[in-house]
C-alpha cells in the first residue's frame, strides 16, 4: 500500500470516536504479510494510531492487538496484560503482568527448545478458542514507539502474546497453529475447560498437547 493511501486509511480510522472496528477472520488484510512501518506515517499520526489501538485493545478486552486487526497492513502491534488471574493459573501458565508495550517491525525466534500448550483466542475470531503449542521462550527484536531497539527474551504467557501478535503481521492466525480437535466455543471453554492447563480437554477430546521439546 502506498504511503498516501495508507495515510488516508489511517485518517479515516482516526476520524471516528471510541475504539476502532476490529477486522474479523475472512478479511484479506489478516492473511497478507504487513509492511514495515518505516517512514510510512508521521510522528503525530503514529502516536495517535498507537493510542487508538491501545484503547481498542483494552475495550475489547484483549492483551494484544496488531495493526492488521484494525485493517492496516503495518508491522505494528501493542500488548498489555494486567494478568488478573488466580495464583494457580499464574503458576501453571507463567502469566505475569506485562506493561503496555509498542512493537514496531517485530520478529521473534525460539529461545530454547521448550514448548507450552494452552487454550488461546483472538479478537479477530470472536467466540472461539483452541489449544496452541508455542515456544515457551522467545527472543523478540523490534523497535519501540520512540524508535529504540528492543532485543529481549520473553517467557511464559508474555512469550505467547508476543508470538500471537507478531504472527498477525505475517498473515498467520492462531488457528493455523492450533490443534483443531480442541476448537471450543467460548461457552464450552468456560463450562468445561477453565482449568489452568488443557490436560482434561486433551484427554476428553482426543488430541496431543504437543508441549514437549523440539528435536
Amino acid at each position: 500500500m502506498s504511503s498516501p493511501a495508507l495515510i488516508d486509511l489511517v485518517d479515516q480510522l482516526l476520524a471516528g470516536s471510541g475504539p476502532l472496528p476490529i477486522v474479523a477472520a475472512g478479511d484479506p488484510v489478516l492473511r497478507r504479510p504487513a509492511e514495515p512501518v518505516d517512514g510510512r506515517l508521521d510522528r503525530k499520526r503514529l502516536d495517535r494510531l498507537i493510542e487508538a489501538m491501545r484503547e481498542t485493545m483494552l475495550a475489547a478486552p484483549g492483551v494484544g492487538l496488531a495493526a492488521p486487526q484494525v485493517g492496516l497492513p503495518l508491522r505494528l502491534a501493542v500488548i498489555e496484560d494486567a494478568a488478573e488471574v488466580s495464583e494457580e493459573i499464574r503458576q501453571a501458565r507463567g502469566r505475569v503482568p506485562q506493561p503496555f508495550r509498542v512493537l514496531i517491525n517485530p520478529s521473534y525466534e525460539p529461545a530454547g527448545p521448550g514448548r507450552a500448550a494452552f487454550f488461546e483466542g483472538c479478537l479477530s475470531v470472536p467466540g472461539w478458542g483452541a489449544v496452541v503449542a508455542r515456544h515457551a521462550n522467545v527472543r523478540l527484536r523490534a523497535l519501540d514507539e520512540h524508535g529504540r531497539a528492543v532485543d529481549e527474551v520473553f517467557t511464559g504467557w508474555p512469550a505467547r502474546i508476543v508470538q500471537h501478535e507478531t504472527d498477525h503481521l505475517d498473515g498467520t492466525l492462531y488457528l493455523d497453529r492450533a490443534e483443531l480437535r480442541s476448537l471450543s466455543s467460548r461457552e464450552a471453554m468456560a463450562d468445561r475447560w477453565a482449568q489452568p492447563t488443557p490436560a482434561a480437554a486433551a484427554e476428553a477430546l482426543g488430541f496431543e498437547l504437543g508441549d514437549g521439546h523440539e528435536g
